[in-house]
């Protein structure tokens, strides 16, 4: 049973005021395992946050894992598994049009309108390296259009039991594609059962190629995938400026899988440093947590 950690932490004295991404950068008070109470928790910048032991549900740490907010790009897990869902050939080819010129929030993409590709290599984009005009190319060619695929998403989500969860586009450039740490938990759940999100999510890098026979080098948007010193089976990071850095991993720590969700972070490397202050906390206690 967890119980309330006598300290509350203020994301405000890690990262600086001028970094934080209102509103969610206040005090809030963390949870931790009972085990674990008679040690310092790690101090983290992000907003919200929740680590669950991947074998058996137990929460080891929660911060604000009720608090609904933008979770941009990691929209894009419930993305892949509505197309993977729907049975639609993964070798069938889908070309990039001007529809998927991001007129919301006016970002930049490599990949070139007029580019055709597999849908199984969008996809593979799509969650590897974020890369929006994918994701939405997915979703446009969907058989029975756009919209009835993001109905696809929220129908999936309650299939979950995601009922704090909301989806307005597949990118999640749309600061109204809304969740909580406890619902995107469940999601990361789901899309393990998955092999090729899992596949696809840490992969480092894959060779491109677009119109006109231009080779683009694509690398993965989580700098631990990267790094190769996690051993990860699935993750997906995001970024809008509504919802700061976020960071959702099924991870091996010790001999125990995590589920691990940090949304609103601060600066560029925050939910990064979080990630790695969760990990070396447990691995430094590891009796409290290894067992059962």
């Amino acid at each position: 049973m967890l119980r309330l950690a006598a300290r509350w932490l203020v994301s405000a004295a890690l990262c600086g005021a001028a970094t934080l991404v209102a509103p969610y950068a206040l005090a809030q008070p963390v949870q931790v395992a009972s085990q674990m109470l008679a040690e310092t928790a790690p101090r983290l910048s992000s907003s919200s946050v929740l680590v669950l032991n991947g074998q058996n549900g137990e929460p080891l740490y929660q911060k604000n894992i009720n608090q609904r907010m933008p979770i941009a790009s990691i929209s894009k897990l419930m993305t892949a598994m509505v197309i993977l869902d729907s049975g639609m050939s993964l070798d069938e080819p889908i070309t990039v049009t001007d529809a998927e010129i991001d007129r919301l929030k006016n970002t930049h993409s490599r990949l070139a309108i007029g580019t055709t590709m597999t849908r199984r290599e969008l996809l593979l984009l799509a969650l590897m390296s974020s890369e929006n005009r994918a994701a939405h190319a997915l979703a446009r060619s969907y058989p029975a259009g756009l919209q009835a695929f993001i109905a696809k998403m929220n129908q999936k989500a309650a299939s979950l039991g995601m009922r704090d969860t909301v989806f307005y586009d597949p990118t999640g450039l749309d600061v109204r594609n809304t969740s909580t740490a406890a619902d995107l938990a469940q999601m990361v759940k789901a899309a393990y059962q998955y092999p090729l999100i899992r596949q696809d999510t840490t992969t480092v890098e894959h060779e491109a190629t677009i119109v006109h026979g231009r080779q683009l080098h694509y690398k993965n948007s989580n700098a631990l995938v990267r790094q190769g010193e996690w051993d990860i089976a699935l993750q997906k990071t995001g970024y809008i400026q509504e919802a700061g850095r976020c960071m959702v991993m099924y991870a091996n720590v010790g001999t125990k899988p995590l589920i691990i969700v940090l949304l609103a972070a601060g600066g560029s490397a925050a939910r990064v440093n979080d990630a790695k202050s969760l990990k070396n906390w447990l691995e430094a206690h590891p009796s409290y947590w290894l067992a059962g």
